[in-house]
């Protein structure tokens, strides 16, 4: 739970430094870094690269994250892990709550410095992406790993897991949709819910194996 706690603290404090403004140069600069010197509009990297970054970002979207989400409970329904379904279930809805209150309290304005290559309709702060996929690919990873006695596949699980949830925030700076501090926001929040959902299976995951062993 401290481990939560922390990713906590890492959002409001990300959070704190960009209400005053702190973060908006090295923002600038690494968004900028991301396109044409000549030309903002133009992203670096060829057009294929540009159409494999908006396939990467889509893995971060609500409609991947709720299918992924819905395929995983009914996964570990199947199998009789009530509790794993239950907190990936969880995670990800509080997740997803707590990310669009949030992006209401802070109103912070997308980025305006190039144009779009996504369709945007929220607030930029925190990165929605960026949190869902770091509370849905992390917790699904930990849940699984939960299962699996192979050390081998729990380490490939959660490289798997690490990689997706950067690519995805990098995808949202790359196509300038977000500000770098808005992703690592989301990701230090997307963190805190997989983490609690860490804490939640360690002291009650076990109940399954308990009823399983009764039935």
């Amino acid at each position: 739970m401290i481990a939560a706690a922390g990713a906590l603290w890492g959002f409001f404090n990300i959070g704190s430094e960009v209400g005053e403004g702190e973060t908006l140069s090295l923002d600038k600069s690494l968004l900028l870094a991301l396109r044409n010197p000549t030309d903002p509009s133009d992203p670096i990297g060829s057009q294929s690269l540009q159409e494999a970054m908006r396939d990467v970002t889509a893995l971060g979207g609500v409609t991947v994250v709720t299918l992924a989400t819905v395929v995983g409970v009914l996964a570990f329904l199947f199998h009789g892990k009530r509790w794993h379904a239950a907190i990936l279930a969880a995670t990800v809805v509080l997740a997803d709550i707590a990310s669009e209150a949030l992006k209401s309290l802070y109103g912070r304005p997308r980025p305006e410095l190039v144009p779009h290559g996504s369709y945007v309709y929220s607030s930029s702060f925190p990165s929605g992406h960026s949190t869902l996929s770091a509370a849905m690919y992390l917790t699904l990873a930990m849940l699984i790993a939960s299962l699996e006695p192979n050390r081998g596949t729990k380490s490939m699980v959660f490289v798997l897991a690490v990689t997706l949830v950067l690519g995805i925030g990098f995808s949202r700076v790359y196509l300038g949709v977000h500000w770098p501090s808005d992703v690592l926001a989301g990701w230090c929040l997307g963190a805190a819910f997989a983490l609690a959902g860490w804490t939640v299976l360690s002291r009650f995951g076990g109940r399954d194996q308990v009823v399983a062993e009764s039935a």
